[in-house]
């Protein structure tokens, strides 16, 4: 749980710039992240959000090896050319989106890249937020090999026909029927992308197909309720979404 280590842990990580292979064996960088020690370890495979593979995920990345992870963020859009998180994040948008087999590739890349470590305990999940919830959400549904999801506010994981394009032609809620994994939904009641009631629908595709799955929503809490550097940050309701998470994980990958 949250703020529970004791004070006399070693809490040393390393923490560096890796290159992967990703989606048709390309090589992209990723962000990884382990604790000093010998292990094992479970991992996460951690799925930036929209605006970038940025300083955030990284801090991201490090929180969870604090509590005893191995985390790896594949840089999503890699292809997309460098510079600053929110100019290639720009370059993105205007060219209709990364490509969600692209996505799933890179995931694939990560989660194979995990599994491989000596110091591995074999089990891997996956969380994003925003895109990132979407492009996990996905990741679990197409990948095998996953033990555990965390949707964080995931926007388009229902979408109508005419919102889908060649980058993203199927909805990820079609994806649900292979979901294999148990899968922690965490949503604002103020968010629209997704909406409530959205969020009602895909609760009950789950149901209907009697998937292993746990929602929490929260009030006075919008899209992106988890970032602190910006004003829909609500902090009584980020922290108690850390300790589910923290819990969720910890139950199905430690």
């Amino acid at each position: 749980m949250w703020n529970q280590l004791r004070t006399d842990v070693n809490e040393g990580m390393t923490a560096e710039l890796i290159t992967i292979k990703g989606h048709n064996g390309d090589d992209i960088h990723a962000y990884f992240t382990k604790p000093s020690g010998a292990g094992p370890y479970p991992g996460i495979v951690l799925v930036h959000h929209l605006p970038g593979w940025d300083e955030f995920y990284r801090e991201t990345a490090r929180r969870f090896t604090d509590h005893g992870y191995v985390v790896i963020c594949p840089n999503l859009f890699e292809r997309f050319g460098h510079g600053t998180p929110e100019d290639v994040a720009a370059n993105v948008r205007g060219k209709g989106g990364v490509a969600d087999d692209s996505v799933v590739g890179d995931c694939e890349g990560a989660l194979n890249y995990l599994k491989a470590l000596p110091y591995s305990n074999g089990k891997v999940g996956t969380i994003g937020t925003c895109s990132g919830g979407r492009h996990a959400y996905l990741a679990a549904c197409r990948v095998s090999g996953f033990d555990a999801i965390i949707d964080c506010w995931g926007g388009n994981v229902i979408m109508p026909e005419d919102r889908l394009t060649p980058q993203q032609p199927v909805a990820p809620i079609d994806y649900t029927k292979d979901l294999s994994c148990p899968l922690l939904g965490l949503f604002g009641n103020e968010d629209q992308s997704p909406s409530p009631e959205q969020v009602n629908q895909h609760e009950e595709e789950l149901k209907r197909l009697s998937k292993t799955y746990e929602f929490h929503r929260y009030d006075d809490a919008g899209h992106g309720f988890w970032y602190y550097d910006r004003p829909p940050y609500r902090q009584q309701q980020a922290m108690d979404a850390w300790n589910k998470m923290f819990e969720f994980f910890g139950k199905h990958l430690a």
